[in-house]
């Protein structure tokens, strides 16, 4: 829930903020887990926004959607408290059916305000093959968001309750196909590896899924100076 804030009441207001969106629980721990530890120990206040409940992720006949978007839930908690997350907003749309409508935007252009951070991790959009339409809806809307949330004549009553506009000032895309900016995780690749742990429901189809996430963090990082790293795409904004 967005709730308005009054003068003040932030004792973190002067902490740098990243704000993480993401279509599915575990989203985040894959993409971005050793960064987020990363900022966390530098003293930034992350934040996560999970766009879906996840309730179509599961490849067991018998398991109960409603069911299963309360354990992926309680899972990306979990999660979450072991990078040391501020919150984790659920926005609790249902699984795989995300459209980059005005309401989703002025729902993530909202809490852009209510956050204000520097820095949004979220999809790429743009990555030749994307399977996943939740993951291209939610990279779209939160470009479209951004742009709604800085200016102030987008939803003005907005003014009247407490939210103004709030400009970040980049954005980092996960799994790009051109990556330009690489974090080194090598310090932090075991907590990453423990977050994603949480994710059992997702994980344990997967018995080798520690040395696939090694690979993949060791390949992010093969023309770097160092071991292991998650890639983006940076977008600094004007």
């Amino acid at each position: 829930m967005v709730t308005k804030k009054k003068v003040g009441e932030n004792s973190n207001q002067d902490r740098e903020k990243v704000v993480l969106i993401m279509a599915h629980p575990d989203d985040a721990e894959l993409s971005s887990g050793g960064s987020v530890a990363i900022w966390v120990n530098e003293g930034r206040e992350v934040h996560y926004v999970i766009c879906t409940n996840g309730d179509k992720g599961s490849k067991d006949p018998n398991t109960s959607p409603f069911r299963l978007a309360e354990i992926r839930e309680e899972e990306q908690r979990n999660a979450a408290r072991v990078l040391g997350v501020e919150q984790v907003t659920f926005l609790r749309h249902r699984d795989g059916e995300l459209e980059n409508d005005r309401a989703f935007r002025n729902e993530l252009a909202l809490l852009i305000r209510e956050f204000q951070p520097k820095v949004i991790v979220t999809h790429d959009p743009w990555r030749p093959y994307m399977v996943h339409p939740d993951h291209r809806a939610v990279g779209f809307a939160t470009i479209d968001a951004v742009v709604v949330a800085r200016d102030h004549l987008f939803v003005p009553f907005w003014l009247e309750l407490g939210f103004p506009p709030h400009a970040p000032l980049e954005i980092y895309f996960t799994f790009p196909s051109a990556p330009d900016y690489v974090i080194d995780i090598t310090n932090t690749l075991e907590k990453k590896l423990e977050a994603i742990g949480k994710h059992r429901s997702q994980m344990e189809r997967f018995p080798q899924w520690k040395d696939l996430i090694k690979a993949m963090a060791a390949r992010m990082a093969e023309k770097e100076k160092f071991s292991y790293g998650e890639a983006f795409k940076r977008l600094v904004l004007i």
